[in-house]
């Protein structure tokens, strides 16, 4: 049974669902977004010490003010900000609802929920990539103390802990973990530290690791994790490293397989590229448009809420004008 008909469906919560979700209003379109968590569910999941690399007007939307204590807000601050838009301006979202499937009949889209079911014109896919780790593949990754997210140091205090990745995400947790007393080994696949980690972060894990708080095995694979170890292979070397802890931040993907089964085509080469108009953000698929991150495929770095703001009125934009000729 169809509960709500409507011009807009927004899967995705997050700030640029948000976006898209106060434009929408903004032009009275008959929208609703779908989160299948929280508000901004993925910056809540975030390390709950994290700092922001884009200052707070650059993450500001629709003109709403971000006032932050430091010129880059931290995940808090975010959260409080992003809350406040929704509640204040009333937007029409359902929080801990799920879509799980989603099909188009003629000119109109069916959306399945854990909830309910939804007929829209238009849908929006803004559902980022964090729910989907890049995963390691290796014997001993389903072990209890391997984890792809990390969240406060404090867990890992007196521990050994074996930190895999050599972007923001990995270096944050290397070195607020070191401060709280745990025995890092940074393990990077590369031959040095990521260059685009945050420029007031990058000499400090350095001069960590040429002092030899953190231990750094640079161009070096994981082949092996166990319960007290953890196997790596460095210059053709095998080196059995002592561990307690496994925090595989290695990175994040789209959800190809919800992109497929919704139609829309992916480029062939390692980028996965989704097919969509830069100008309107419509996919292949007529009203279905991407925004955010997902627009990107594997290229996770290519996106931000700074630079994927304006999606959300390129997108209403679209619409708008669709009705215009339809009428």
């Amino acid at each position: 049974m169809i509960q709500s008909s409507f011009d807009l469906v927004i899967i995705g919560g997050g700030p640029i669902g948000i976006a898209c979700g106060l434009a929408a209003k903004k032009n009275g379109l008959n929208y609703l977004i779908l989160e299948k968590g929280t508000i901004v569910n993925s910056l809540f999941n975030y390390p709950a010490n994290m700092q922001f690399f884009s200052s707070s007007e650059k993450l500001e939307i629709e003109n709403i003010p971000f006032i932050s204590k430091e010129s880059k807000p931290k995940r808090d601050e975010a959260l409080e900000y992003f809350r406040r838009i929704v509640t204040s301006n009333k937007l029409n979202i359902n929080l801990f609802e799920r879509v799980n499937r989603v099909t188009k009949k003629g000119h109109l889209f069916s959306i399945v929920s854990n909830k309910a079911t939804y007929s829209s014109l238009n849908i929006v896919l803004a559902t980022g990539f964090y729910d989907i780790p890049n995963k390691l593949i290796v014997p001993g990754e389903e072990l209890a103390k391997v984890s792809h997210y990390y969240d406060n140091p404090h867990y890992y205090a007196r521990q050994k802990l074996a930190v895999i990745g050599a972007s923001n995400s990995a270096i944050d947790a290397a070195l607020e973990c070191y401060r709280k007393g745990a025995e890092v080994s940074l393990i990077i696949r590369g031959a040095e530290v990521g260059k685009r980690v945050k420029y007031w972060v990058r000499p400090d894990v350095i001069n960590r690791i040429e002092e030899g708080s953190i231990k750094a095995y640079y161009n070096a694979q994981v082949k092996e994790i166990k319960e007290e170890r953890i196997i790596i292979e460095q210059f053709s070397k095998t080196i059995s490293i002592e561990n307690d802890f496994v925090l595989a931040l290695t990175g994040y993907r789209p959800n190809f397989k919800f992109l497929k089964e919704l139609g829309v085509q992916l480029s062939m080469d390692e980028k996965r590229l989704p097919k969509y108009n830069q100008n309107t953000m419509e996919s292949n698929v007529t009203g279905l448009y991407l925004a955010g991150v997902i627009c990107g495929g594997l290229e996770t770095h290519k996106w931000f809420i700074e630079n994927s703001r304006v999606h959300a009125k390129l997108i209403v934009k679209a619409i708008l004008n669709k009705k215009k000729t339809h009428k």
